[in-house]
């Protein structure tokens, strides 16, 4: 669906101007109608004996679902759903540590923020497939625990979870992963959406860990922009975040070993991703949701 001036996408649009749309609930859903629009397909995979709920018809559904009776009663359609047992079962892990909280200026969110509205939408997208979904929080702690459900309800605990989450000290990556396995009982997808800004070498035992246990793994390394080089002609006083160590330097004299180290970290990480099975997608913060949700889920629907 082409979009125009009067009537724009919102996951087509830029991170921020979606942000001034209104609160975590609205802008998710917004993003998730105009990314399911733009795929020109059902949003469902398949249907099972047992009743769930109601939805309302969205362009694509299969006519045999419709409940004619309701439909008479209400003059709109809908959609009878039903329990679908072979469903994936999905957890999404965020990362809540200090270094999320960063923002390379006011054109572009927080890593955190953009993480949470990006998570929120892809949990919507699940949802509405009848997948059960999940949702794990850190910092230097696992601070919030959701198990996946099925329903479409559940959405609501997900968004209400990520919208109070803010951003806490340390990076406790490696057990939050862990803890994933007590919520997937069975083969699923998990997602963890990071800045990566952590001990690599720890976090992927942990990644792998979740592979040899059967696990679809996407990471979403999320970057700001400004993260990519280091621009500047002053000298400036640059601080870690999490470790509070510092540096002062002319950014300039800089800046192409910086840009240098950059490419080279990210190189590693899809390297070591990649060679153990791990879907890497490197997600920049002026990216469109539509297009980060387009990037991991056509992925995974062509692995599935």
């Amino acid at each position: 669906m082409p979009t125009s001036a009067a009537n724009p996408r919102p996951d087509l649009l830029d991170p921020v101007d979606v942000a001034r749309l209104g609160g975590l609930e609205l802008t998710t859903d917004g993003i998730v109608e105009g990314f399911l629009n733009g795929q020109h397909r059902s949003p469902r995979r398949g249907f099972s004996v047992e009743f769930a709920e109601h939805r309302g018809y969205q362009a694509g559904d299969d006519l045999r679902y419709i409940d004619w009776k309701l439909a008479a009663r209400n003059d709109r359609l809908y959609i009878k759903q039903y329990e679908e047992e072979t469903n994936l079962r999905a957890m999404l892990v965020c990362d809540a540590s200090q270094s999320m909280a960063w923002s390379g200026g006011p054109a572009t969110l927080p890593k955190l923020e953009w993480s949470k509205r990006f998570l929120a939408a892809l949990a919507l997208v699940l949802l509405r497939q009848r997948d059960a979904t999940g949702l794990l929080t850190f910092d230097d702690d696992v601070r919030d625990v959701t198990p996946p459900r099925s329903r479409l309800a559940h959405w609501e605990l997900i968004a209400r979870t990520l919208n109070a989450r803010q951003a806490g000290h340390g990076t406790a990556a490696e057990p939050a992963l862990r803890r994933v396995v007590d919520q997937l009982k069975r083969r699923g997808l998990v997602v963890f959406a990071s800045d990566l800004l952590m001990d690599r070498d720890l976090v992927l035992k942990a990644l792998r860990f979740l592979r040899a246990r059967g696990h679809t793994v996407v990471v979403a390394h999320v970057m700001d922009p400004a993260e990519l080089t280091l621009e500047g002609t002053q000298e400036v006083r640059l601080t870690d975040a999490e470790s509070d160590q510092a540096v002062v330097l002319r950014p300039k004299d800089w800046a192409d070993a910086y840009a240098a180290t950059v490419a080279r970290t990210v190189a590693e990480w899809r390297a070591a991703c990649r060679r153990s099975g791990i879907r890497y997608h490197l997600l920049r913060t002026d990216t469109p949701f539509g297009t980060a949700l387009h990037t991991v889920l056509s992925e995974h629907a062509r692995g599935r």
